[in-house]
């Protein structure tokens, strides 16, 4: 006679495969059934050819797995959805606040002083930050000598080399240092105004609108201003 252990298996790795399939949260359904096979096993097995101890249990701890899994997939998507709405929650603050993000063009609309900054990866022995027009003329050139690691922010009050206001309009900035003898473009930033917040429908990051700029991936922001 067949050993209704096997049945148990077959049974027990039927309802695993489905449970991960159809990544069912119904828990309580999952143990009916499992207690259901088990009882059966044990009132039909053989009184001359028992169930094996070790292969019982092993089964058991084999369901206990499977629930294990289904939990942890169920916490990991509650963590998830729980990282996701403080994002948005964080983004949301942001709305008429600016921020300090990675990018080399900004906005000139002479009502002030144009925030830039400079990424210092390590401490340099030279730097020169540069300001070209939308043409790519020249218009402003700092020279800043060493400078430790870190950023340094750059305030502009819109005036030209040869001492005049440049016109409104888009602007470029670029920085160049000078690293164990040798000359590196650096990464720039620039601080702009947060407008809206756009919120992704497949749960992915929230991005922020930003001016001049269009949208802006939350974890670029560097500072909040």
């Amino acid at each position: 006679m067949d050993n209704s252990i096997s049945k148990l298996v077959n049974g027990l790795d039927a309802l695993s495969s489905d449970r991960l399939k159809t990544e069912s949260n119904n828990q309580e359904l999952g143990q009916a059934e499992f207690l259901e096979l088990m009882m059966t096993q044990l009132q039909n097995q053989d009184p001359l050819n028992p169930a094996e101890s070790g292969e019982f249990l092993s089964q058991i701890a084999q369901f206990g797995t499977v629930n294990g899994i289904t939990e942890l997939q169920q916490s990991f998507s509650n963590l998830a959805s729980s990282l996701q709405s403080s994002q948005a929650l964080q983004a949301s603050t942001m709305v008429g606040r600016s921020v300090l993000v990675e990018h080399d063009q900004f906005q000139v609309n002479g009502t002030g002083a144009s925030s830039v900054a400079v990424d210092l990866p390590q401490s340099v022995a030279d730097l020169q930050v540069t300001i070209r027009d939308a043409a790519g003329q020249l218009v402003k050139q700092f020279t800043f000598g060493p400078q430790s690691a870190g950023v340094l922010d750059i305030q502009w009050d819109g005036i030209g080399d040869q001492g005049e206001r440049v016109a409104n309009g888009v602007y470029t900035v670029e920085a160049e240092a000078l690293i164990d003898g040798q000359n590196q473009s650096l990464s720039t930033l620039i601080v702009a105004p947060v407008e809206s917040v756009s919120l992704s429908r497949d749960g992915g990051d929230p991005t922020l609108n930003v001016a001049n700029l269009g949208s802006v991936a939350l974890g670029s922001v560097r500072r909040v201003l």
